[in-house]
This record gives C-alpha cells, sequence and structure tokens, in this order.
C-alpha cells in the first residue's frame, strides 16, 4: 500500500511558477513509477506525465513538453512537478499517482488546487 500526498498548489498568474510535490508513504518509493494527472473543472482527468522508478526516463503529455518537469528524490520518497510559463488553462485539480507501468494508476493522492489566473 502507497500513500501519497500532495502539496505546493495555490493561485499563480499568467507566465509564473509553480512546484508540486508529492511525498510518498513506504520502503519501496524507488520501485514504482509516479506520475502526475490534472482535472480542470467540467473535464476528465488527463495524464501529465510519468518517471520511472529510477528516474531515468521521463514521458510527458505532448501539449505539455518543454514546460513541464518531472523529477524525483527516492532518498525523501518525493517526486516533483515544476510547472513554468503557466496559462489560464492549465488551472485544475493535479493529482498524484503511482503504479507499476506507465501511465501509473494503482494509487492517488488526493489531489492539490492549481489556479492560474490571467
Amino acid at each position: 500500500q502507497v500513500q501519497l500526498v500532495e502539496s505546493g498548489g495555490g493561485l499563480v498568474q499568467a507566465g509564473g511558477s509553480l512546484r508540486l510535490s508529492c511525498a510518498a508513504s513506504g520502503r519501496t518509493f524507488s520501485s514504482y513509477v509516479m506520475g502526475w494527472f490534472r482535472q480542470a473543472p467540467g473535464k476528465e482527468r488527463e495524464f501529465v506525465g510519468a518517471i520511472t522508478g529510477s528516474g531515468d526516463r521521463r514521458h510527458y503529455a505532448d501539449s505539455l513538453k518543454g514546460r513541464f518537469t518531472i523529477s524525483r528524490d527516492n532518498a525523501k520518497n518525493t517526486v516533483y512537478l515544476q510547472m513554468n510559463s503557466l496559462k489560464p488553462e492549465d488551472t485544475a485539480v493535479y493529482y498524484c499517482a503511482a503504479g507499476l507501468r506507465v501511465p501509473p494508476n494503482n494509487y492517488w493522492g488526493q489531489g492539490t488546487q492549481v489556479t492560474v489566473s490571467s
């Protein structure tokens, strides 16, 4: 069982940056693919990106490449999502997920709200 807790969301102006964090419980963090998803009001949850257990490979939604970066610190059981050049359409609840493959979907966090004002 893995428990995930996101943090770092908030209100930011367009063009700004935010870094989300996701802290995971358990001693096998490095064995999991970690990922981020988001869900905007009235829309389905969409894949943002994922990173393999060792951190050697990253996968991103095509529309977000170049602005969002996923990283992880296995010593801290934490995965990060660095978001730059934010746009109002990035407004959503961002969820952290863990699993055994890409996209990960076995365990989910409670989500953190990101609001980008124009």
